[in-house]
């Protein structure tokens, strides 16, 4: 190459950095540009890529971690048919409602996310803001707990398996306990650590599901019939243990007779495994292009975890050697006997570090939800203490929203120590709420579509009614699925307390509202005025 050619290589080369300069700042230009629009001035750097924010999504998702951790709650209730069925409905509807989540988010992409969109499409009933808010922030910190205890569940797992040493209830809880903190050290570093935890667990997720599903198929002894997989349904209940040994792939473990109700049932696990989506616009102010960027990732992840779940559940069914084994378990936690049955002990661990590795990143993206939400609250007087959870450390990371999402969960582990019914009930109020909260915003775009006024980039156009209404049906319809009992016949030791958390924790933001918000809180609080 000639001295004038790599001279022209050079120039070319530093024209491309600049061109590339200059369309990074145009794209944050028009992000902050949006949040000026919106009232608030940018307080954090934007350092998200789509494929970080995407990534916040996969991670509060955790399809490998909802799916290994709720797997037996469709084996038992419906088997198999209930569990491939019920999978790919639930996954339908939960496009529906990221569709209709997407096409809000990208007219107002900004932390609060399902709060924030209640606020500004009904300005004249603050109660509605403040309610979704509270009981968004509290599920997102339950959620957290739920996950921390699971990393916990499989921790204790990996040691009963390798070591065959039976780990106590305390135990568990002291390594949960471990797990909240070490949420918390890592949400305090800062954006640009979760942005990169974020895309690592993209890859993760997608080749921890390679290894697992390849691992299942070949190291499984028997593998099961499609017959098995695409149409058994587990229908009898009341059976003895030598009963259920004898025709394990023909049983129900609920007691219910209902063939509809107990699969059904199965689409609990489902539900529950796909919550989440909406965590990219928890992100929104650290993002690149967030009206457009933060949306993709609310459907995209919808998407992805779509088809990944549903590769990973058939590799389970194939390879499942005894439900009845699997019921009976004394591992911490059920898919650990499963992959024993399946490849042995030693491969066994393989599995369950994979998972534990996703459902670490999983429970980090919780509280980071959780935190930025505080921060929200806070900023619109909404809740209390409001300098302190404004404040940013040296990382840009919200540390007071951070540390309380981790005293909140140390706290709720050790309900696990006195009673696992108690614990239950208050992470199955979780799973609740959530949908409690993707609620709101859906039934003012279905009574009021005019509400949401102004349109983003992502549109649904003459869809947006319909899908809509159809979010709102499924959801209505999941609430009630959820609260009912899962079992027959209903005892004290069986029976669905969820309702009764739900019922508390709606009290306890009502009466925070009564003697607090009403005086406080009148709606988003502009930072910023043109």
């Amino acid at each position: 190459m000639s001295k004038g050619d790599h001279s022209l290589s050079s120039t070319s080369r530093r024209d491309g950095i600049e061109v590339i300069a200059k369309g990074e700042a145009h794209d944050l230009a028009v992000s902050d540009q949006r949040l000026l629009d919106l009232g608030y001035k940018p307080e954090f750097r934007r350092e998200m890529s789509l494929f970080g924010v995407l990534g916040i999504s996969f991670c509060a998702i955790g399809i490998l971690t909802g799916m290994s951790s709720a797997f037996q709650t469709g084996l038992f209730s419906g088997g198999p048919l209930g569990l491939f069925w019920g999978w790919n409905i639930c996954s339908l509807f939960m496009l529906f409602i990221a569709l209709s989540l997407a096409e809000i988010c990208s007219a107002y992409p900004t932390m609060g996310g399902l709060y924030f969109w209640v606020c500004k499409m009904k300005p004249d009933a603050p109660i509605l803001g403040f309610c979704t808010g509270w009981i968004y922030s509290i599920a997102m910190v339950f959620t957290g707990t739920s996950g921390n205890l699971s990393s916990a569940l499989y921790l204790a797992s990996i040691i009963e398996v390798s070591q065959g040493r039976t780990m106590t209830r305390v135990e568990i809880a002291a390594i949960a306990w471990g797990v909240n903190v070490f949420s918390g050290i890592v949400n305090t570093v800062g954006t640009k650590a979760i942005g990169r935890m974020s895309t690592f667990n993209v890859w993760w997720t997608l080749g921890g599901t390679f290894v697992l599903v390849i691992t299942l198929l070949v190291k499984a002894p028997e593998k099961n019939t499609a017959a098995f997989v695409f149409t058994n349904y587990q229908k009898y209940g009341h059976v003895s243990l030598l009963l259920v040994e004898l025709t394990e792939k023909h049983l129900s473990y609920t007691g219910w007779e209902s063939k509809a109700f107990v699969v059904l049932l199965g689409f609990l696990q489902a539900v529950y495994t796909l919550e989440g989506c909406e965590t990219a616009a928890q992100v929104a102010e650290e993002a690149k292009r967030a009206e457009i960027l933060a949306p993709l990732a609310v459907v995209g992840s919808i998407v992805g975890s779509w088809f990944i779940g549903l590769a990973y559940m058939l590799a389970l069914l194939f390879a499942v050697q005894s439900i009845a084994s699997v019921q009976a378990t004394s591992y911490a936690i059920p898919i650990a006997q499963l992959f024993y049955d399946a490849v042995g002990p030693r491969l066994s661990v393989m599995c369950l570090v994979v998972v534990l590795m996703a459902q670490l990143m999983a429970t980090v993206t919780a509280f980071t939800a959780s935190s930025r939400l505080f921060y929200a609250l806070a900023r619109d007087n909404a809740f209390p203490a409001k300098g302190k959870y404004m404040a940013l450390n040296r990382f840009q990371a919200p540390y007071w929203g951070v540390w309380t999402s981790v005293l909140v969960g140390c706290i709720i582990s050790c309900a696990y120590i006195g009673s696992t019914i108690a614990f239950n009930a208050i992470l199955s109020s979780a799973a609740i709420s959530v949908m409690l909260s993707y609620m709101q915003p859906i039934i003012i775009r279905v009574f009021w579509p005019s509400a949401l006024d102004e349109r983003g980039p992502f549109n649904l156009g003459k869809w947006s009614w319909p899908i809509n209404f159809a979010s709102l049906a499924f959801t209505v319809f999941i609430c009630v699925l959820f609260v009912l009992p899962t079992a027959y016949p209903v005892g004290t030791l069986n029976m669905n307390y969820a309702i009764v958390a739900v019922g508390g924790l709606v009290i306890i933001v009502a009466i925070n509202w009564v003697t607090w918000g009403r005086f406080s809180f009148e709606g988003p609080v502009q930072t910023f005025t043109m």
